[in-house]
């Protein structure tokens, strides 16, 4: 079994339904050239199983660096270039195992709609620093979790779009997020 990204040049952002579209266009020889030990032809690389976080990560890294669009048909992702948030090295991390450094706010956004038990969890890393981690609660609500100066605060919260708000927020260097929500703190 396979893990499959495709990657293309894009003069804007582009959403997942454009990039479902264009998928099977994508062009990519330099590919070859950063990663020539996997399978890639036309813009697609193949990676196998047993090394998809590692060469993933990567091709994430490298698709950014070369001003690339990429996109991840497994989970219907694109990594765009832009718009990023205010904190350069921050990582975006998922349960089933995806982790992209500087993601653009429109992956932040998609990434949080794709928890399940497959993806119990989401979270954007600024490490030493600070973090916001979601995970489903039981009763179909959202345990929130934002840590910052030796602080981890909690709350609930009933709704994606609450939880999309506040992980955006948290991204651009927006702290409203704390006064819009009731929030229990432990040290």
């Amino acid at each position: 079994m396979s893990f499959v990204l495709a990657v293309w040049r894009e003069s804007e952002p582009i959403g997942r339904a454009v990039a479902r579209e264009r998928y099977s266009h994508a062009e990519g020889s330099m590919l070859k050239e950063r990663f020539p030990d996997e399978d890639v032809s036309g813009g697609l690389i193949r990676i196998a199983a047993d090394r998809v976080d590692e060469v993933s990560n990567a091709v994430f890294a490298f698709a950014r660096d070369e001003g690339l669009v990429c996109y991840d048909p497994q989970r219907d992702l694109v990594h765009n270039r832009e718009p990023l948030g205010a904190y350069t090295g921050i990582q975006l991390h998922s349960g089933d195992g995806m982790v992209v450094t500087d993601p653009d706010l429109g992956l932040i956004h998609d990434v949080l709609g794709t928890m399940s038990v497959q993806n119990p969890f989401v979270a954007l890393v600024v490490y030493g620093r600070h973090f916001m981690q979601v995970s489903p609660g039981s009763a179909g609500d959202y345990e929130l979790e934002f840590k910052e100066g030796g602080v981890i605060r909690a709350t609930r919260l009933d709704d994606l779009t609450e939880v999309r708000a506040c992980f955006l927020a948290y991204a651009t260097g927006d702290r409203s997020f704390l006064g819009e929500h009731q929030w229990s703190a432990e040290t």
